[in-house]
């Protein structure tokens, strides 16, 4: 493992795990292998391929994935309970490098309503499962649920028994969505300065507040080396924080965030679309990178702009995130400029009064309809040049 005071920064993908377990995006066992293949091609560090001790489903997702991609790290999830980490280690046997993630609530509104139970209590617990999983594999993962909402003494004092007890990565998670950016930060300084070259600190956002991506940089600024995210930015609730975004805002804005990944970004949007096809949803339209709209140009001064030069729109080439091309929609705030390229890929080369009609009936078409398709642009340049489509052809 790097120096922990590198800008590398590891990703650990948990769309077989957190994504999957939320609602509409349950996969079979066909649909992780294909969705793992996906993962793998782009570059993940760690794969955790499910939580072993939920169902038979998740301990045989593990299991083949393990098989499948051997060389891959594989992670899979556990409670702080014997029994939970005894079945994550017999999922993980096949694997080659293999790593038990195991996790307890710290925060004191869980020990009080989830498990009635004092704080001692949870550390003894906490230790002694990350004492168990070592006996099972060198790389043990310990998650502090519900991080942000623990006391940061007591979180402090956890993170450092677990450290003690074997733990290599502590991950201390924003599990509600609870943080904000410089809150986050100072929290994870804090722990990451507590633990030295001893470990490295994780963070596993949520989306509750629309703040995952952020509070996640803000964390690897504070000294976090390890991000937990999902593509399309899946998971429980409002989801997790979105592999994809974190990954480019690295990439694009490198005068501000000099941090490396292995991600290979060119296959970012296929993985995209291969959950988008497995799962009951797709990412909004104005999602970040991989949305249908993130590369899509329809106002006319953008439209005008982008023609000219793509980079006064468009901060990164579609292309290195996978996206085959931008788009140029035509609906009613484009302008002339799109409408004339429009006109030449349809084949008909335009003098500037038949151009300034075809416009003026475009715009009213335009005005009542989301979008105009290619066939009424032609209705269009036919009514203009009074001639049939094909003879009116350059």
């Amino acid at each position: 493992m790097e120096n922990l005071v590198s800008n590398r920064v590891y990703v650990f993908d948990t769309t077989l795990r957190d994504g999957e377990q939320s609602p509409g995006c349950s996969m079979t066992l066909p649909e992780k292998l294909r969705m793992a293949k996906h993962l793998v091609e782009l570059g993940v560090d760690i794969l955790e391929a499910g939580f072993p001790i939920a169902s038979e489903g998740d301990f045989e997702s593990v299991r083949a994935v393990s098989q499948e991609y051997s060389w891959v790290q594989v992670a899979a999830l556990a409670r702080s309970v014997r029994g939970d980490i005894e079945r994550a280690a017999k999922a993980l046997e096949k694997a080659k490098r293999s790593r038990i993630h195991t996790f307890i609530a710290t925060s004191d509104i869980h020990l009080k309503y989830k498990f009635n139970k004092s704080r001692q209590q949870i550390l003894d617990e906490a230790v002694a499962g990350v004492q168990l999983a070592r006996t099972y594999a060198e790389d043990v993962e310990f998650s502090a649920e519900d991080a942000t909402r623990t006391d940061p003494d007591y979180l402090e004092q956890v993170t450092l028994s677990v450290v003690a007890a074997g733990a290599r990565t502590v991950n201390l998670p924003d599990t509600v969505g609870w943080a904000v950016p410089h809150e986050y930060g100072q929290l994870i300084a804090r722990m990451v300065k507590a633990v030295g070259d001893r470990a490295v600190i994780s963070v596993h956002c949520h989306d509750d507040l629309g703040l995952a991506v952020a509070n996640s940089i803000a964390a690897v600024q504070a000294g976090a080396r390890q991000i937990e995210c999902t593509i399309n930015g899946i998971g429980e609730r409002a989801g997790n924080a979105s592999l994809e975004e974190i990954v480019c805002a690295f990439k694009v804005r490198k005068d501000q965030l000099p941090f490396e990944t292995k991600i290979v970004t060119e296959h970012l949007y296929p993985a995209s679309q291969c959950l988008t096809s497995i799962i009951t949803f797709g990412p909004q339209p104005n999602k970040a990178i991989v949305g249908d709209n993130a590369f899509a140009h329809e106002a006319g001064i953008h439209q005008d702009g982008y023609l000219k030069n793509k980079a006064t729109y468009e901060i990164m080439d579609p292309t290195s995130v996978g996206v085959p091309e931008s788009r140029l929609v035509l609906g009613k705030h484009s302008g002339r400029h799109a409408l004339n390229q429009r006109c030449g890929h349809l084949g008909f080369q335009l003098s500037k009064d038949q151009l300034d009609e075809v416009y003026q009936l475009f715009t009213a078409v335009a005005d009542k309809k989301k979008g105009v398709r290619n066939d009424e642009i032609l209705h269009i340049i036919h009514q203009v040049t009074g001639t049939p489509a094909a003879a009116a052809r350059a």
